[in-house]
């Protein structure tokens, strides 16, 4: 079967409308290209953002004495809050001489968190201070 009569009569209908319906033709105008360009910058510029990356943290926090409030010592640390920053499960592992040290895990944005910021300006100075002796990170991976 011969379908050419209907293709021809099909186009010399298209052609006798008006130019204002859609292009059958992929032709794109000014504007169609500029907006194209536009979305393929947008979704060059989204693709190229870094995902910030996340780190599990082990921290050993010393108390003073074995005379330290251990539970005031886990609130005081559990109280240092910030953007990017997760605490997780701990525990108490004996040291020695009647003396315990806490064992804390914490999950943290690399980009937002700094350990060793968080150590000297929130876990070492007031109020945290009258618990912690000292911090030391046991094992520091990444995620």
């Amino acid at each position: 079967m011969n379908f050419s009569f209907v293709t021809n009569s099909f186009l010399a209908t298209a052609d006798e409308d008006d130019d204002d319906d859609v292009d059958l033709f992929g032709e794109e105008t000014e504007e169609e290209k500029k907006a194209a360009e536009e979305r393929a910058a947008a979704v060059k510029a989204s693709s190229k953002k870094k995902e910030s990356g996340k780190s599990s943290v082990l921290l050993d926090v010393k108390p003073w004495d074995d005379e330290t409030d251990m539970k005031k010592l886990e609130e005081a640390v559990r109280s240092v809050q910030m953007e990017g920053l997760l605490w997780g499960a701990s525990k108490l592992v004996p040291v020695g001489y009647g003396i315990k040290k806490l064992q804390i895990m914490m999950t943290i944005v690399d980009d937002l968190v700094s350990v060793d910021d968080l150590i000297e300006n929130y876990l070492t100075v007031e109020p945290c201070n009258e618990y912690i002796q000292s911090c030391d990170i046991v094992a520091f991976n990444k995620i």
